[in-house]
């Protein structure tokens, strides 16, 4: 089928023509642009989370961050919007759909916290 036959109007207009030739010249396919836009695939860090990383002296390597994400799109893959995931020595609070850990606990703040808000929970 073509796209004359599809619009209805003897074909695409000259502008909206330009533009598409436009953005097929960047390289960049509409995958690309889902996955950027739709899916973000690396997880992000609040500035809240940052500091009570830092200030608790929270090691978050490149195995951990691996193991975040991962347990993200697990969630994620369930249907979770806000989840607490813990690990050996911590736990962090993330928003799934937006990918971004809210805050982070050392394992001494984890003994004393009720967590509330979150409706999914993973161990990594």
């Amino acid at each position: 089928m073509e796209v004359e036959q599809v619009s209805g109007q003897g074909g695409i207009p000259q502008d909206l023509q330009g533009k598409i030739q436009q953005y097929r010249a960047t390289g960049i396919t509409f995958g690309d642009l889902l996955k950027e836009k739709v899916v973000p695939q690396e997880l992000k860090f609040s500035a809240h989370a940052e500091n009570r990383i830092r200030s608790r002296g929270i090691n978050v390597d490149k195995e951990l961050k691996q193991k975040l994400n991962e347990a993200v799109r697990s969630v994620a893959s369930k249907g979770g919007k806000d989840a607490l995931i813990m690990a050996k020595e911590s736990a962090f609070i993330v928003n799934v759909p937006s990918r971004t850990v809210i805050t982070a606990m050392d394992s001494g703040f984890l003994k004393e916290n009720v967590f509330t808000n979150i409706d999914s929970a993973a161990v990594i």
